[in-house]
């Protein structure tokens, strides 16, 4: 089994950054959608959506989002 480390984050230097998936308008899955810094108090971010890259959006729990009907 192959083993790998994240990378250390270039911002704060002391959070690693973590991949997030995430599933497209049709449903098919979206590997390393974002990369997340784990360092709370750092917040840094990378993000692709619709083929452009976002840095450094504005982090919300996600317990404050409201389940879309379908």
């Amino acid at each position: 089994m192959e083993e790998w480390t994240l990378p250390k984050c270039q911002q704060c230097d002391i959070g690693q950054l973590v991949p997030l998936s995430d599933y497209g308008g049709q449903g098919a899955a979206v590997h390393y959608k974002a990369w997340v810094c784990i360092n709370p108090d750092c917040g840094f971010n990378i993000k692709i959506r619709n083929g452009d890259i976002y840095l450094n959006e504005p982090i919300t729990p996600g317990s404050m989002n409201v389940p879309r009907g379908r």
